[in-house]
């Protein structure tokens, strides 16, 4: 059987190894990290309360062999699957995904989307952030500048929610530019790397370490209201002090607060249900997004590793990678529904890029950036429906299509953030949240 934990590394070498480098907390004990100054720097006002969970395909899933297929293809193209009927009809989709074949009534699949990253660290950039990163030569594989995700734009425009931070990220490693890029690392996701599906899982972020124990950190938090108020009178740093002081109170709320603790905690869930999204660390992940935009993190990315595949596509796709995705997206999207949160919750999967139509000599399919398909859920999303179409070989998009900024835009619209606005780099340089994007109207209800 496949061994997902040996695919650690894409085919270029890119680790996976914890990618948020944060400070400690040291007063606490924490390693939380510094998105707590977003909350500190930023006006309240009043938004659109709209919750988003990205279910990330790493590695660059195969339309082809998933959501476009294409039966009539030559067999070097079409490959091994074949395709089933959904509830939508007239649209099909993997053998592989019977589950999610009962739920593409709640989805909107998007085709057009095109891009030129043929690697994995800069189609990464285009499908997370909607810019393209230029390759600099003297500092490869990343470019002069690195954009801000959509969770930590996300997190700067709409910042905490009932004492909860904006951006979790659940993954076991590294997801290439999801952090803040030029807006700083205060606007990174809190990271969950440990396994949700493990009996002792916890978040330490979320917890005072045992070694620190509640009384003692209370006493720091004193100590840090003491300091705070004498750096106040004596005028010195005092914005820097309030600062930090916000930080603070904020990660002391965080790892005092019932409702944060609680949220993390997902023992609370009906066995039955654990079951529906798979025991698996992206099926129990996925449920802890849900977890999590219910008691008020706005933006959840969720990592489902392992779809390079170079080789062995079939294999690896049809065990564990589609089984793995087709119960955790399904019972996402049931439990939603069942909820009432789908219609203030946006959900989307999606990867850096499709894979070549045609297979390749070792059972496998490459880089694709020109086809691709993703698909949205949820809150003004018009569900059930396919959003244009690619050739007989699924080489090209057939008709319109549309760009990474015409998807940022889309995210944005869902997600009631004005794309106009203008951000600054650390040298001072304006830019656009969206360089001219325009939201896809066939994706919106």
């Amino acid at each position: 059987m496949f061994n997902l934990k040996s695919w650690s590394r894409n085919c270029e070498g890119l680790s996976r190894r914890a990618w948020l480098q944060v400070g400690s907390l040291s007063l606490f004990g924490l390693t939380l990290p510094k998105l707590l100054r977003a909350e500190a720097a930023k006006e309240p006002a009043a938004r659109k309360d709209t919750n988003f969970i990205l279910l990330w395909t790493n590695g660059g899933i195969s339309n082809i062999d998933t959501l476009d297929m294409k039966p009539d293809a030559p067999v070097e193209y079409r490959g091994e699957f074949r395709p089933i009927d959904t509830n939508v009809p007239g649209v099909t989709v993997c053998e592989h995904l019977p589950l999610m074949s009962r739920q593409m009534d709640k989805v909107c699949q998007v085709r057009t989307i095109v891009h030129q990253g043929s690697q994995h660290a800069e189609a990464t950039h285009w499908m997370l952030t909607g810019y393209p990163q230029v390759p600099d030569v003297n500092a490869a594989p990343v470019g002069s500048t690195v954009y801000p995700c959509f969770g930590s734009v996300v997190s700067k425009e709409l910042g905490w929610k009932n004492g909860m931070p904006p951006y979790v990220q659940c993954a076991a490693g590294e997801m290439a530019y999801s952090g803040g890029g030029y807006l700083g690392s205060a606007y990174n996701a809190l990271m969950v790397r440990r396994n949700p599906n493990d009996k002792d899982f916890s978040v330490d972020d979320v917890s005072i370490p045992s070694q620190v124990g509640a009384e003692r950190t209370k006493r720091r938090r004193r100590i840090l209201d003491r300091l705070d108020a004498w750096q106040r009178q004596a005028g010195r740093a005092a914005e820097a002090g309030h600062t930090r002081g916000e930080i603070y109170r904020q990660a002391y709320a965080l790892i005092t607060t019932p409702p944060a603790k609680q949220a993390f905690n997902l023992g609370d869930e009906p066995e039955k249900l654990r079951d529906a999204y798979g025991r698996t660390r992206e099926g129990q992940a996925t449920l802890l997004a849900r977890r999590l935009v219910e008691a008020g993190v706005r933006f959840v990315a969720v990592d489902f590793t392992g779809y390079d595949t170079h080789d062995k596509n079939f294999i690896r796709l049809k065990d564990p990678l589609l089984p793995t995705l087709d119960r955790a997206w399904s019972a996402l999207l049931t439990d939603l529904t069942d909820r009432g949160l789908m219609d203030r919750t946006v959900v989307l999967c999606a990867g850096e890029f499709g894979r070549t139509p045609r297979v390749n000599g070792a059972a496998g399919r490459d880089h694709y950036p020109l086809c691709n398909v993703i698909g949205f859920s949820g809150s003004q999303v018009r569900a059930g429906t396919v959003v244009g179409k690619t050739d007989s070989k699924c080489e090209r998009v057939a008709g319109k299509e549309h760009t990474t900024l015409d998807y940022a835009a889309t995210i944005f619209r869902l997600m009631g953030i004005d794309d106009t606005q203008e951000y600054h780099t650390n040298d001072g340089r304006p830019v656009l949240i969206n360089g001219g994007g325009r939201a896809i109207d066939e994706v919106l209800a």
